[in-house]
């Protein structure tokens, strides 16, 4: 069996994102709000303390993604009921995502996309935020 070259992050990336259109912020939000999109927040949970979360999005933890989107899985959430979900994966700055959507697309959810700069453009960018909510713990923790 041939093995390949090896290849770089930055050429991974492009050769991924050259397989879709990836979608700014206010296309994610305008698809979201027109109920075309599912909006998916994969950041881990520090940044999302840290930075807020974007109302309504479905928050899944990145080593869950696959498992949560499938419509075939045993696991899959509530909403991912169809391979032609429109879906907009969100890290923190617009990386991780990507590798996440091309996973998706690997899955057969061929819409999935990713958002261009991430939570961080979508902040930037005036669009809705909440604070994450306080942590629920015994008095005094």
């Amino acid at each position: 069996m041939a093995v390949s070259a090896p290849v770089g992050i930055d050429a991974l990336l492009e050769r991924i994102r050259s397989a879709y259109a990836r979608i700014d912020p206010a296309q994610a939000y305008a698809a979201f709000r027109a109920g075309d999109a599912l909006l998916v927040d994969i950041r881990y949970q520090a940044l999302r303390d840290r930075d807020g979360l974007i109302p309504g999005a479905l928050v899944v933890e990145r080593n869950e993604l696959e498992w949560r989107l499938d419509p075939q899985g045993s696991h899959r959430a509530p909403e991912a009921t169809s391979h032609d979900l429109r879906v907009v994966v969100i890290c923190n700055e617009g990386y991780a995502s990507s590798l996440a959507a091309a996973s998706l697309h690997a899955l057969g959810l061929h819409r999935a996309t990713d958002l261009t700069g991430g939570f961080q453009a979508w902040k930037a960018a005036g669009l809705p935020v909440t604070p994450a909510p306080e942590p629920v713990g015994p008095p005094g923790v």
